[in-house]
């Protein structure tokens, strides 16, 4: 099974047999042992191409269930689940995965000699089994009910824009004033509408707009913001130094949109390695760290 992982990860019997050290042929007769043992066929193979028959795939989607199990359980009997080694699969937001986590990161790393990293950036949900990932870092709620959900954080969400977009107008006091201006969204949390509520009273108010512009990522919602293109609501870590170097403006600063929670996301499973364990005692810790720090 590790060897008919080997071979679908790399694309070929020969690439297959390059990253393990050995030699195709013993790959070849390894792949014909697992078929043999199932009665199926797992791969076709040409002269110029390899592709995973339909049961190849469900196979390939279980074993590597299967071996990750195994080799937790392996650890576990053997008395090495506290000390942390192996390579660790954590998913980021692409902002977040950049930046504002990678102290963290460094941190796991340095207490940490024998473990390794993937840290893989995207903003579309996980797909823990088939896309073998550890961890990941989600912002925003949390909908999946096969995953373990620990809420890290809070992320606090601010308006800006720029000084070019309240040339000519007052500078805004209240969420009402906002409307008339042109507005940018962040498609990942808000589209055509925002609330803000205020900090003191609880006041709530409704902005409901047409964006100029709509993205999915953080930072060109921010690029944009310091072009004049609108007005947005967005994570303050990643507008705190373009408001210092007065590129942005924080308007309504009574007014806050609600802050978005920030969780570690992983697997059910009644053994997890140390690797992860250790990596998820730290972000408990850093997270809200990191984040109290600006």
């Amino acid at each position: 099974m590790q060897t008919f992982i080997r071979i679908v990860d790399a694309g070929s019997l020969s690439a297959a047999a390059a990253r393990m050290g050995t030699t195709q042929p013993t790959v070849s007769r390894r792949l014909q042992a697992l078929e043999r043992s199932l009665g199926l066929r797992l791969i076709q193979r040409s002269t110029h191409a390899m592709k995973l028959t339909e049961d190849g795939v469900r196979c390939y989607e279980r074993a590597k269930e299967l071996l990750a199990s195994w080799e937790t359980l392996e650890a576990d009997l053997r008395g090495a689940g506290d000390e942390p080694e192996g390579t660790l699969r954590v998913v980021v937001p692409h902002a977040f995965g950049q930046e504002l986590l990678v102290g963290p990161l460094t941190e796991y790393l340095n207490r940490h000699a024998r473990v390794s990293v993937e840290w893989l950036l995207h903003d579309r949900a996980v797909d823990f089994i088939a896309d073998g990932i550890d961890c990941a870092i989600h912002v925003g709620e949390v909908h999946d009910p096969n995953v373990v959900a620990i809420r890290v954080a809070e992320v606090p969400r601010i308006v800006v824009a720029a000084p070019s977009v309240l040339a000519g107008v007052p500078v805004p006091v209240h969420p009402d004033e906002l409307a008339r201006l042109p507005w940018l969204s962040l498609r990942t949390f808000y589209r055509n509408e925002v609330s803000l509520t205020h900090a003191a009273s609880g006041e709530v108010q409704r902005i409901v707009f047409r964006p100029r512009l709509g993205t999915d990522s953080l930072y060109a919602l921010r690029s944009a913001a310091v072009n004049g293109l609108g007005v947005c609501v967005a994570s303050s870590w990643v507008l705190h130094e373009e408001i210092v170097r007065g590129r942005l403006v924080h308007l309504v600063p009574r007014w806050r949109a609600a802050p978005l929670p920030m969780y570690l996301l992983y697997p059910y499973a009644r053994f997890h390695p140390a690797r992860l364990r250790r990596f998820v005692e730290l972000m408990r810790e850093t997270i809200p760290a990191a984040l109290a720090g600006l």
